[in-house]
């Protein structure tokens, strides 16, 4: 392992020996069997199926509208359709790299920063190791983890907004710029908090102790961005419900709590080390580090509170401010690992095992709890265990192109199926569902009036007799149904596939 940093050289920061890097690549595969690899799940039934449509245009010819519109903002999905044709690795492992890549980027960057702030080398890896066993923490009323189980934009953009940190830190403005600007062409929305985030923390280097009484105007004016701004309508304001995030009004009190707590910690951080720290390079770096995400968290949380709450704003809320709380948690908890691996764990290999492996231990199991009828490493090759997933293949390999499904509009919260989407996983068309394609409806106003149509239309999916399935064909153009195994075919339809719970009938 190679040597804590020096006081002086900057350059001595950036020494990645070979070492860490085994040790980074480790956290990597730790983080990995701890989270579990879920591909096509949640949101990744947008993303993938994007990248699939770049690689495949004839795919989706009826709703590739739930996805288009928004992937115009981003170039993710075509620099990984771009990665498969250059490498000609299939599109599986192709994306599989890629998230490992992901979370091992995004590992580097914690390790880099956890370097500029502490000195010991247990308080180093204790942050980064904090963060590998935590990455798929729930964050508290904004539906998201600190990485996801699958490959997400958000990720690669997060793993670039701290290596911008850490060139902002070094004083590297225009490499800074050059990052953030790369974090924004990959996921706006994270990239516009790390441009706040990056304001405060350049401002809390430049300006002298006693100038510090007060936040920037100018860091202020960094308000999270977004793709459009459309009126809202009732089909809208319907599309928006399904999203409970949208809504702190409904927030539970623990979610208040998670909102309020870490704030609170990180001014009892920078109390203590205004105190504690010795006035070198690495306890300024972490004195700046916190009192910037302490005046970043109060900020964001203000600005956040102030769009989401009032009626009259709810055309902003899809901007999703209070996601803020994603950056604030990452370096919350690195610097809460660092600061206990200076002062409790220290280099005692019992009292790391003591911490993290119960620590480990409880994110595993509760990765299982949540997806307990899928493969917690869904890796290419191995078959599904899942049967929702095996229908999803069948349909892939046995249908046309043109095909265009329906299903009920809740199945992704059915009890087995574990969140996995349709269109990612079966590369078919499909009516809107209410969870995923509602969301991308309240984003994208235009889509919700379709969203809210072809929802109605499902409705009460449980109970469709014959003619319901006709209606869909005739107002729609459905052409195949999933349906479950205790329902009787009708006289209007064949099954050729049936695996036990699921039943996938055509129509005629």
């Amino acid at each position: 392992m190679s040597e804590a940093p020096q006081n002086s050289p900057t350059s001595s920061f950036d020494n990645s020996s070979l070492a860490n890097l085994v040790l980074l690549a480790a956290l990597t595969v730790i983080a990995l069997l701890i989270m579990g690899y879920h591909p096509g799940l949640e949101d990744d039934a947008f993303y993938l199926a994007a990248i699939k449509r770049d690689l495949n245009p004839a795919l989706f010819p009826h709703d590739a509208e739930f996805f288009r519109l928004q992937f115009q903002a981003t170039i993710f999905d075509k620099l990984v359709a771009f990665s498969v044709r250059l490498i000609h690795l299939p599109l599986a492992w192709t994306v599989l790299l890629w998230q490992v890549t992901a979370i091992f980027l995004l590992l580097h960057g914690c390790w880099r920063i956890s370097r500029r702030c502490f000195a010991e080398l247990a308080a180093q890896w204790a942050a980064v190791t904090t963060i590998a066993v935590l990455l798929t923490m729930p964050l508290p009323g904004i539906a998201i983890s600190l990485a996801d189980q699958y490959l997400h934009p958000r990720t690669l953009a997060t793993a670039a907004i701290l290596a911008a940190i850490v060139a902002v830190l070094d004083r590297r403005l225009l490499w800074a710029g050059v990052l953030l600007a790369i974090a924004f062409s990959i996921h706006a929305i994270m990239a516009s908090f790390g441009i706040s985030f990056c304001a405060f923390l350049f401002w809390n280097q430049r300006v002298p102790v006693d100038r510090r009484s007060s936040v920037p105007l100018a860091a202020a004016m960094v308000l999270p961005l977004g793709w459009i701004f459309e009126p809202a309508s009732d089909a809208w304001r319907q599309a928006a419900a399904t999203r409970g995030f949208y809504y702190p009004g409904h927030w539970h009190w623990y979610e208040w709590l998670g909102l309020i707590a870490p704030l609170i910690l990180l001014y009892t951080y920078w109390t203590f080390l205004k105190r504690d720290e010795p006035s070198e390079s690495d306890g300024k770096a972490l004195r700046s580090l916190v009192r910037s995400l302490l005046y970043y968290g109060i900020f964001q949380t203000a600005a956040g509170l102030l769009i989401m709450l009032p009626p009259s704003l709810e055309r902003l809320r899809p901007f999703e401010p209070m996601r803020y709380l994603h950056l604030l948690y990452l370096l919350f908890f690195l610097v809460a690992g660092g600061l206990m691996g200076r002062y409790i764990l220290d280099r005692r290999v019992y009292r790391w095992l003591l911490f993290f492996l119960p620590l480990s231990a409880g994110m595993f199991y509760a990765q299982r709890q949540m997806y307990p009828a899928s493969a917690h490493l869904e890796l290419p090759g191995i078959a599904p265990q899942n049967a929702w997933l095996q229908a999803f293949a069948w349909i892939r390999q046995n249908t046309l192109v043109d095909s265009l499904f329906a299903l009920d509009p809740h199945y992704m919260t059915l009890p087995a199926e574990d969140y996995h989407g349709f269109r990612a996983l079966a590369e078919r068309s499909a009516l809107a569902d209410y969870e995923k394609d509602g969301g991308m409806a309240a984003r994208v106003p235009r889509l919700a009036p379709r969203w809210l149509k072809e929802v109605n239309a499902q409705s009460g999916w449980q109970n469709f007799q014959a003619a319901d399935y006709q209606r869909l064909k005739r107002d729609f153009g459905v052409t195949w149904v999933i349906l479950y195994a205790r329902d009787e075919p009708r006289d209007t339809m064949t099954c050729p596939y049936r695996n036990g719970p699921l039943q996938v009938c055509r129509l005629y």
